[in-house]
């Protein structure tokens, strides 16, 4: 049984993405990890980032970006395929540049892979999700952050990443470009495992937050779409209030640690119960999806109902 990794990012290091540590975080149960590295600012530091961890396992394909072809997100998916599409190994494990895996989940995650190697109806295998959201011991757990998601996928050449690369479908026939279709597609048979994913995008230094919530809207909305609707907006991200988000009381990935303890924005959050953040409300905070919030969580025991699930439970 042969395991690839693979991931794709561009920018990374100037929008504050942990992508060398995502990578180290599951090195040891990989025989490959491909990193498809886009066309980059030239002050952008990832490659030799990348390069200090000197390991052979690791590839690069550097690659253009085409926000124009691959509009309203689907770059990110289409980038992600390149990454897929140059992997050997049976199963294929995508992480995201700000997502890391803690060393205590590696023999799980192997030896589930191990156990499902030569059963051709199951195509993935599914994770939970650790959503970090303004500092590194509080995390998100409201209505609209997607709890579970696919992470690893059998080597198919009709499974391919999905609308902007959070999660995988297989597409017989694929164009390779729609990256958005429904018909004809298929949600893959998945188990799940009993793993976390510590999903960091939403810790960042607040100017930081700020250039990558721009830098994600050009790709899903264009450039002189993101220019107009940062137009009037601060050059630092409100993070909101704080107050009420679940406290972490486990441990990070022995990866992340040099990474942490570079936090220093502490004075610019807010933990008042009366805070009122100066921009639009983001989903989370909405009315409707406190009240989802508040039945899953204090009604339903925890289980997320009212949510999409882009996959099949095998059995």
């Amino acid at each position: 049984m042969k395991i690839s990794g693979f991931t794709m990012g561009k920018n990374v290091s100037k929008l504050y993405y942990p992508m060398r540590q995502s990578i180290e975080s599951i090195l040891p149960i990989v025989d490959e990890f491909i990193v498809a590295l886009g066309d980059s600012d030239e002050d952008d530091t990832i490659l030799e980032e990348i390069e200090k961890i000197g390991s052979d396992k690791i590839k690069i394909i550097h690659t253009v970006w085409d926000i124009k072809k691959y509009p309203r997100g689907t770059e990110n998916a289409h980038q992600t395929d390149i990454a897929k599409n140059a992997c050997s190994g049976d199963w294929l494990f995508y992480l995201q540049a700000d997502e890391v895996v803690h060393e205590k989940y590696l023999d799980e995650i192997y030896n589930k892979c191990k156990l499902y190697h030569d059963n051709s109806e199951i195509e993935a295998l599914l994770f939970r999700y650790l959503h970090f959201f303004g500092d590194y011991e509080h995390y998100n757990n409201y209505h609209s952050w997607y709890p579970k998601e696919i992470r690893i996928v059998k080597n198919n050449p009709d499974i391919h990443s999905y609308i902007s690369a959070q999660s995988f479908r297989r597409i017989p026939d694929f164009d390779g470009k729609n990256y958005r279709q429904k018909e004809g597609t298929f949600k893959l048979n998945i188990v799940e495992i009993e793993a976390y994913i510590y999903h960091y995008g939403w810790v960042r230094p607040p100017e930081y937050m700020q250039k990558k919530s721009k830098a994600l809207n050009t790709i899903h909305h264009g450039i002189e779409k993101a220019g107009e609707i940062y137009k009037n907006e601060s050059e630092t991200f409100d993070y909101g209030n704080l107050s009420k988000l679940p406290k972490f009381k486990g441990t990070h990935p022995k990866v992340m640690k040099k990474w942490i303890e570079q936090f220093d924005w502490a004075d610019k959050l807010h933990f008042e119960k009366n805070y009122i953040p100066n921009r639009p409300k983001m989903k989370f905070e909405k009315l409707r999806y406190k009240i989802a919030t508040f039945i899953e969580q204090k009604i339903l025991g925890g289980n997320y109902y009212f949510g999409s699930k882009n996959w099949k439970k095998w059995k």
